[in-house]
């Protein structure tokens, strides 16, 4: 939703967030703990949290954060598991995106997983930009490993690559998960696909073949990053995500029917007509 220029009112959050509880996702993305004046949308986000209904679900809840102040208004929530940072290998994105250097943004880490052992929830890092960038600024497998690296040194034990400009190749995903899979397997390594409706299928497949069994999408693909370029390209969909793994027989444990519920509920939640 951080993309969606009409605010979202807290309730159609709420309503649209607890339907998705029921669909039987392993994690739901519920809202980012970050600055109300750069990204308006989230700054109902504490509201959000505290009138979610966790009473029937298996699903557990991730909020995002930006800076140490954001990792300790998460942590207060009970019903919040995991915290997620974008660490981005791209310098121009991680001023653009939180205002600190990669390595302001490593201490800043360092501290969020202390924070998050402290109270007992789990440090999800993306790496922002992790398969390339459109700034210019240097890019290679090479170092988007070594950044896995640096990070799992941490004791981070969820990292998930994020294309998050959408330029990913089906060769550079296969790259990278290729060797991070069998090279860290300790870890869960995710995929933060973000897809034009003519290559989300080589993307995923390419990050599925090369063992990647975590991924992270959205329903009907709504969603980008307002702070990475002026044209937002859209997260993996979900409904595609789907589709791969019946088209391959693979078993997914998602209701179905509540599926289709969110899928025709999304049409209003991100219609600024009836949800405005």
């Amino acid at each position: 939703m951080q993309g969606i220029h009409h605010f979202i009112p807290t309730e159609v959050k709420v309503a649209y967030i607890n339907e998705l509880l029921k669909v039987g996702f392993n994690v739901i993305d519920a809202g980012s703990f970050v600055s109300a004046k750069s990204i308006p949308q989230m700054r109902d986000t504490a509201d959000v949290f505290k009138q979610l209904d966790l009473s029937n679900t298996k699903s557990k809840l991730l909020a995002i954060v930006a800076n140490a102040r954001g990792g300790d208004d998460a942590v207060q929530f009970d019903e919040i598991s995991f915290l997620g940072y974008p660490f981005s290998i791209s310098e121009t994105f991680q001023m653009r995106n939180t205002n600190t250097t990669i390595q302001q943004s490593l201490s800043l880490v360092e501290g969020l997983q202390g924070l998050c052992i402290k109270s007992k929830k789990e440090l999800v890092i993306y790496i922002s930009m992790a398969f390339g960038n459109p700034y210019g600024d240097k890019w290679n497998s090479e170092i988007a490993i070594n950044w896995v690296k640096q990070i799992a040194a941490l004791g981070i034990r969820t990292i998930a690559l994020a294309d998050t400009v959408g330029i990913a190749t089906e060769e550079t995903v296969a790259e990278l998960f290729s060797v991070l899979i069998p090279g860290f397997k300790n870890i869960e390594i995710g995929a933060h696909l973000h897809c034009t409706p003519g290559n989300w299928k080589s993307k995923l497949e390419a990050a599925y073949n090369n063992g990647c069994k975590r991924f992270d999408t959205a329903i009907k693909g709504y969603g980008g990053c307002p702070m990475a370029n002026d044209e937002l390209v859209g997260n993996m969909a979900t409904e595609n995500l789907v589709k791969f793994l019946e088209e391959r027989k693979i078993p997914y444990g998602l209701n179905v029917e509540k599926l289709n519920d969110c899928l025709e509920k999304s049409m209003s939640v991100f219609s600024p007509v009836i949800a405005g």
